[in-house]
């Protein structure tokens, strides 16, 4: 192996987005995975958590487009996507893009538009295209969809499918700041903002996503993240059989795709070109918790998911990878 690296590629661009966002290291490293590996971020978190400030805050930082769309329930598909426009001087029908077609797109309290908007969001998480009429229109790359779920309320709200949830790289908790990291902010608010400045452009980060996929992956690596993906389905084969009444059904081969791209995005952004069993495991909740479907005798003894994930961890071998020269 070659020697690890000083400093990550987006060290700067996150050194730049956190002179305005107080704390959240850990979503702000999470997005930045998603970025370079291609995925997409599902938020949870109360409001007031600066999820919106931290989305508009990287895309200034990458010099990116950046767009939000508030769900509600009377949204329809046309206003995320766009749709086709009479022009009564021209007699012809014109396209109107989206808010879709940006960089960053903050899907806000996704959870509180009905399924036919949700389901127009699938097409273009998916490919990374848009069909309006006949006609399909890519989005700018990079492209990365943060959505946000408030867990605190549920009137008026969707279940999102599982077919979508599943299309979510990662599913970030998001947590209250201690009082210090509060108290920074108060004192932040007192003052103007200064606004990010564009450290990398969309060309860069494109070029970074073709370096990270040079980043070794040994096949013990991928045999480590189909062994905890199954022990989701199967948790009596790691000895969890206590558990299996608690899961209806586990995490797809989309969660093994999202535990190995992820973690090679993780070294790569850490400074290294080979991954450890380490990048792995520390994305394990992020990739696995929102693809567990739960029983209601979890429910009823307040098990949840991450709760699920953790013995999975506990209980499967870790791989001893041997870093050798290549």
């Amino acid at each position: 192996m070659t020697s690890t690296k000083p400093a990550h590629p987006l060290e700067h661009v996150l050194f730049e987005v956190k002179r305005t966002i107080v704390g959240q290291d850990m979503l702000l490293e999470r997005m930045a995975v998603a970025l370079i590996a291609d995925g997409h971020l599902l938020v949870e978190g109360v409001p007031g958590l600066a999820k919106t400030l931290a989305v508009r805050s990287l895309a200034a930082a990458i010099a990116g487009s950046f767009q939000r769309v508030q769900f509600t329930p009377d949204l329809v598909p046309a206003d995320l996507v766009g749709t086709r426009v009479y022009h009564q001087h021209s007699g012809e029908f014109k396209t109107e893009l989206g808010p879709v077609f940006a960089n960053l797109l903050l899907a806000d309290e996704i959870n509180r538009a009905p399924a036919k908007v949700q389901s127009a969001l699938l097409e273009v998480m998916q490919e990374h295209q848009v069909t309006i009429g006949r006609e399909t229109f890519r989005v700018p790359e990079p492209f990365l969809v943060m959505a946000t779920e408030n867990p605190i309320e549920s009137e008026g709200t969707y279940p999102l499918p599982e077919a979508q949830v599943d299309r979510f790289m990662m599913k970030v908790v998001v947590d209250y700041p201690t009082q210090s990291e509060e108290q920074a902010i108060v004192e932040r608010a007192l003052r103007p903002p200064e606004p990010p400045q564009p450290m990398v452009t969309s060309e860069d980060l494109i070029a970074m996503r073709a370096r990270a996929q040079q980043v070794y992956v040994d096949p013990a690596i991928v045999d480590y993240a189909v062994r905890l993906v199954s022990v989701t389905r199967s948790p009596a084969t790691a000895g969890l059989g206590e558990l299996e009444r608690y899961v209806t059904y586990g995490a797809s081969p989309r969660a093994s795709i999202a535990l190995v791209t992820g973690a090679r995005a993780l070294a790569f952004l850490r400074g290294r070109d080979y991954v450890l069993p380490h990048d792995l495991s520390e994305l394990a909740l992020d990739v696995l918790r929102h693809r567990l479907v739960l029983s209601y005798e979890a429910l009823a003894d307040d098990v949840d998911a991450d709760t699920i994930v953790t013995r999975v961890l506990g209980a499967v071998r870790v791989p001893d990878v041997v870093l050798q020269n290549r």
